[in-house]
């Protein structure tokens, strides 16, 4: 049976055919007239069938090698036509880029981002997959994941997108009126909080906060719960209570009074988010681009 380790047997086979002379063969595959003709010899044995009859003046085909010809040069044309093409994929920005992250990121930083390189080069797809979860990349058969530093393997690699990022805990005027004042962290534990469903395991996401070294978790309790930081935001703005989230997509809100925020020498930082994928070889054309334009610039 013919192995995968012989197409270059059978390339050689079809050259020598095709020029009819080992000689002019040989010169072209830049090997030896010898090591060619040993070569044919070689298939000639497996195959069990002569593929080539041998003058002083020339090299045939025979019929059975006339008709292996047949078969073979338009496959290997057709292999040799779509490895350039697979060159010319490499080399081209083309192609789609499948990112998994969570809404946050792909809402401030991928999109933001990443809509004047969709704008720049047409032929260039991206699919935003929005989750919380931590994927695994590979199974997903995702070309990167973006999740905040202190959760991204380290057998991965990993590039920048933001600096630390800054939790607020906020909550409508509407909503406050009334209350007592929330100074510490317990102080939450008698108010309506808007929960957040992680998707591991699916339990409720405990609210973290440090000050002066002191770390604390809070298990907050309340109506409503969501896997969306967007809809909690929206809930919070409507006075369905207090939520946590990420600063910057509530400092407009926090500026023009519709929400007011809370525990701020509480609210602690996390390590920013980055881009992880598995390789940093034979990276195509355009996962290079996309990498350069997410990529953090510190000014």
């Amino acid at each position: 049976m013919m192995t995968r380790e012989k197409l270059n047997d059978l390339q050689a086979f079809v050259m020598v055919a095709n020029e009819r002379s080992f000689t002019r063969a040989a010169a072209v595959l830049g090997v030896s007239r010898s090591a060619l003709s040993h070569t044919l010899q070689g298939l000639e044995e497996r195959l069990g069938v002569r593929l080539l009859t041998r003058t002083t003046r020339s090299v045939s085909p025979t019929e059975a090698g006339e008709r292996l010809l047949n078969v073979l040069a338009p496959r290997l044309g057709e292999i040799e036509a779509e490895l350039a093409s697979l060159s010319a994929f490499r080399d081209k920005p083309a192609g789609t880029i499948r990112i998994t992250a969570h809404d946050h990121a792909i809402t401030s930083i991928l999109w933001p981002r990443l809509l004047p390189v969709l704008r720049e080069y047409p032929d260039i797809n991206i699919e935003f997959n929005m989750g919380y979860e931590l994927t695994d990349i590979a199974a997903g058969r995702f070309d990167a994941g973006v999740r905040m530093g202190d959760q991204v393997d380290k057998d991965m690699i990993a590039v920048c997108l933001t600096p630390d990022v800054q939790m607020a805990v906020i909550a409508s005027p509407a909503y406050l009126s009334g209350k007592q004042p929330i100074v510490k962290p317990e102080d939450l534990l008698s108010h309506n909080c808007i929960n957040l469903r992680l998707p591991t395991h699916g339990g409720l996401y405990a609210w973290e906060f440090e000050q002066n070294g002191q770390k604390i978790d809070v298990r907050v309790s309340g109506q409503s719960v969501f896997n969306n930081t967007f809809l909690m935001i929206q809930a919070a703005i409507d006075g369905g209570g207090l939520a946590y989230v990420p600063y910057d997509v509530v400092v407009k809100y926090i500026e023009s009074g519709e929400l007011i925020q809370l525990l701020a020498d509480w609210s602690p930082c996390f390590p920013g988010y980055y881009l992880y994928y598995p390789s940093r070889q034979h990276l195509p054309a355009a996962f290079a681009i996309v990498i350069d334009a997410l990529r953090w610039h510190q000014r």
